[in-house]
């Protein structure tokens, strides 16, 4: 390690523990992946290493806003509890001078290997860059050593721009391959490479492209097999809303298809958003040791309300989720089972009960998980759900409406007064199961094992009153409704 990386790395790593120290508490999440203090966003490095579970995270630790990128760095044994260590990456040379981007981690016959965009911004108010793939490694997990062949991919191919970033790197018989976002001419687009050491990279073309529909410009892309099926998971910037779909700023979705190697030929069906709700963006996966394909993406929204810059942070990562290919080839996703090492006591609601008006179950909690399952053959009521009730005016609703089959959550008065409502179609199948973790400053929502999620930041400014169960207009048969209370990882 060069005497400028180990400067550069002490400095940061200095700042972040300064930081933390003044950093308001009000929001800070419980059982979240979040930086001691000041920015994150997109979730790097996904990767089990010698028997433990590593996440990075774009981080700028000197500010609250986003700025130069560094590589923060959490790992853990079971998914469920982080341990913070020292910051992986900071630009220190000439081809990452302006930050290190997003990537991905392989272990190279026990090297951790990083694998980041370097970013060289031409002229940052015009959005012009030049940007460049490059590698770290490392023998211990924790300090990580550039390479002195970077950038090993100096340049963009005549199919992309200086738009060219976020490299996916997985191993296939003896070949490692690479993907990576770009553009060229408005059209977001992923191409691939291969390579036999890390170092040396072919060039074999694009692997998909926007139909023009699609987007400008296609960020953090994944490329891997599910259940037979190869999937494409990437973040499109530049769709249009159309209904309920396509209502944040920027997406992440995928395609279902077939591949072949030989041929570089992916042959798909149409792009579907992964997640309903407001903030979930730059979704990131792995393969662990149980075989499980496990994604985390960022749980914050670019150009978004953040109150939490007033506090000396911003942003946060997801709950670990499951994918599995459902039937219609598509993607469930659901929490890890290891979730449920958070909960601290169970509290059984009722079961098999009518409900006839709203019930309320008085808590001051705000680390909650929640299950309903509800029997629609035996529901009279139009709406069923929950709200997440404030002392006075505040609350975030989750409901169903029974006649048109539409899921909704509605953040209007719990910190999303201007475009708070998401909905999705969720189809019945006679039942609607909910499963909700509600941590200080966010929801998560699981329906009908994965059909439908919905994921938001939330900021509550009163204290909790609790959970309540709503049925209007008729009668909910509740087959089941328990809660959890959840412990705090980072106390």
């Amino acid at each position: 390690m060069t005497t400028t990386m180990i400067n550069k790395l002490k400095s940061a790593n200095e700042a972040i523990n300064e930081a933390k120290k003044k950093v308001n508490t009000r929001y800070r999440l419980g059982y979240h992946i979040m930086a001691p203090a000041n920015w994150i966003n997109d979730p790097n490095g996904l990767i089990q290493y010698k028997g433990e579970y590593h996440v990075f995270y774009q981080h700028h630790p000197f500010d609250e806003n986003w700025g130069p990128m560094h590589w923060g760095h959490v790992k853990s044994k079971d998914l469920v509890h982080w341990e913070h260590l020292p910051i992986a990456l900071a630009p220190t040379e000439e081809y990452d001078k302006d930050g290190c981007f997003s990537g991905s981690a392989v272990d190279d016959d026990g090297v951790l290997t990083l694998i980041y965009t370097g970013n060289r911004f031409i002229d940052q108010e015009k959005d012009i860059l030049d940007q460049c793939q490059c590698i770290a490694t490392s023998t211990d997990g924790i300090h990580f050593r550039k390479e002195s062949t970077n950038p090993v991919i100096p340049k963009h191919p005549e199919d992309g721009s200086g738009h060219f970033r976020d490299p996916k790197v997985w191993k296939h018989n003896d070949f490692w391959y690479m993907i990576l976002g770009t553009r060229k001419e408005n059209i977001g687009k992923v191409v691939l490479y291969k390579s036999m050491d890390l170092r040396q990279w072919e060039y074999l073309g694009v692997l998909a492209e926007s139909d023009g529909m699609l987007g400008y410009m296609w960020e953090c892309p994944d490329f891997f097999e599910l259940d037979g099926k190869y999937i494409l998971l990437f973040s499109p910037q530049g769709i249009e809303a159309q209904g309920d779909f396509y209502k944040n700023i920027y997406q992440t979705g995928y395609f279902v298809g077939d591949y072949n190697y030989e041929t570089n030929k992916y042959e798909h069906g149409s792009f579907f958003e992964l997640d309903r709700g407001h903030d979930f963006y730059a979704v990131q996966s792995f393969l662990d040791d149980k075989g499980r394909r496990i994604a985390i993406g960022w749980m914050d929204m670019w150009e978004s309300n953040m109150p939490t810059k007033e506090d000396g942070w911003a942003g946060a990562l997801t709950l670990p989720r499951q994918l599995t290919l459902g039937e219609n080839n598509k993607i469930l996703m659901n929490p890890v089972e290891e979730l449920t090492l958070l909960r601290r006591s169970e509290h059984h609601v009722c079961s098999n009960q009518l409900i006839k008006k709203n019930l309320l179950v008085e808590t001051k909690e705000d680390l909650l998980e929640l299950k309903v399952v509800i029997d629609l053959g035996n529901t009279t009521a139009q709406t069923i759900g929950l709200k997440v009730r404030g002392m006075n005016e505040e609350e975030t609703v989750i409901s169903y409406q029974v006649n048109n089959q539409k899921l909704t959550m509605d953040c209007t008065k719990s910190g999303k007064k201007e475009d708070g409502e998401r909905c999705a179609t969720l189809e019945d199948n006679q039942k609607i199961i909910l499963r909700v973790f509600i941590d200080r400053s966010s929801i998560e929502v699981f329906a009908n094992n994965g059909e439908v999620t919905m994921t938001s930041r939330i900021y509550p400014k009163e204290e909790r009153l609790g959970i309540e169960l709503i049925s209007e207009k008729g009668t909910a048969f509740v087959n089941d409704f328990t809660y959890w209370k959840l412990k705090d990882i980072w106390n």
